[in-house]
């Protein structure tokens, strides 16, 4: 799980991640985001707004700690990866 923190990390310093439930949610309705991740530390309201949007529009979502913290954002619950080579990665990396 740390390489799948460090890959969204490295995708963040990219600029191919969207940050904050807000940003996450817009990209998952918009057909941007390939992936979310969502914090284990989410509350209540994020975790419903995120997972919805991701069973209603097919996107992957995983949960990890510290999201927010990895992608240098600390506080941030919810992140959407935008790129595919990426969004790739990271998956394989949390499923492993």
């Amino acid at each position: 799980m740390d390489r799948a923190l460090s890959m969204l990390g490295l995708c963040a310093r990219a600029g191919r991640l969207a940050t904050g439930e807000p940003a996450t949610v817009a990209a998952i309705r918009s057909k941007a985001a390939r992936l979310a991740v969502l914090d284990e530390n989410a509350g209540p309201n994020t975790r419903k707004s995120v997972t919805d949007a991701c069973r209603t529009h097919n996107v992957p979502l995983f949960a990890a700690r510290d999201v927010g913290k990895a992608v240098g954002k600390p506080g941030r619950m919810a992140v959407a990866v935008l790129d595919e080579g990426f969004a790739r990665r990271i998956a394989e990396l949390f499923q492993a």
